[in-house]
């Protein structure tokens, strides 16, 4: 690490006791020789023992003023050092070299962009999302897929919108291509399924579609969230009758 960053890898949290070490522990061993970085951790208010995992890991761990994570994303980026920005998710891990592969897209002119995707678990549907990934349209983008910034620019659009309730991670990308060249890069994150095996791989899925559809077509984010919620509520297990004379 250095006290003059050029790279800030900023992490929002939220209850991360068990990925948030293996995460870090790859971040630093993945980013790559001769960047220099720093790794913040936003959390926001976590009552187990995130925030003191993220600290003995090489992190700077920073309770948020405020919960929410586009609110956790822009005090984490508030107190980076570093001129381009890296916000990655808890349970995604880079790419091997990621650091430099950020850098040199940046040198071509690049000054945002993300990876592509791709899941922990082996599911057709998984593997189909993960495929989309490399196209470089809002459809297919999303947070998951982490995303690198210029400090610059992100002070400039005035980072994450902090009124909305979802999608301020495809919001914010949209902007930035008004602004700048965006890059979707070939390589691959590897984020965690643990959403789709709780939920369901096609139901989180088909969820996911329906509320990046309508949110696209400029619905309302209380009405974004209420769609979210109903859909992904998890179902109570059916009553099985007892059939009389049976064992």
């Amino acid at each position: 690490m250095s006290a003059a960053p050029l790279l800030s890898v900023i992490i929002p949290t939220l209850n991360e006791v068990h990925s948030i070490a293996a995460t870090l522990a790859h971040v630093h061993a993945a980013v790559g020789a001769g960047i220099a970085y720093e790794v913040l951790v936003s959390d926001g208010g976590s009552t187990d023992d995130t925030l003191a995992q993220a600290a003995a890991h090489g992190a700077l761990a920073l309770p948020a003023p405020k919960p929410g994570r586009a609110a956790q994303l822009n005090f984490g980026a508030s107190q980076a050092h570093g001129a381009i920005l890296y916000f990655l998710h808890a349970d995604t891990l880079p790419p091997a070299g990621f650091g430099q592969l950020i850098r040199r897209y940046q040198a071509r002119g690049y000054r945002s962009g993300c990876f592509r995707l791709r899941f922990d678990v082996r599911h057709p549907v998984l593997l189909f999302s993960g495929w989309c990934s490399r196209f470089n349209a809002p459809a297919f983008q999303f947070g998951d897929q982490s995303l690198f910034v210029e400090k610059v620019l992100f002070d400039q659009l005035g980072g994450f919108n902090e009124q909305m309730l979802l999608m301020e991670d495809v919001d914010l990308p949209i902007r930035i291509k008004h602004k700048a060249r965006f890059v979707v890069m070939p390589q691959s994150v590897v984020t965690s399924a643990r959403k789709y095996v709780v939920h369901g791989v096609l139901r989180t899925e088909l969820t996911h579609l329906a509320v990046q559809t309508l949110f696209l077509a400029g619905t309302p984010q209380p009405t974004l969230l209420r769609v979210y919620r109903r859909l992904l509520q998890r179902r109570r297990p059916r009553r099985v009758r007892r059939v009389r004379g049976a064992v």
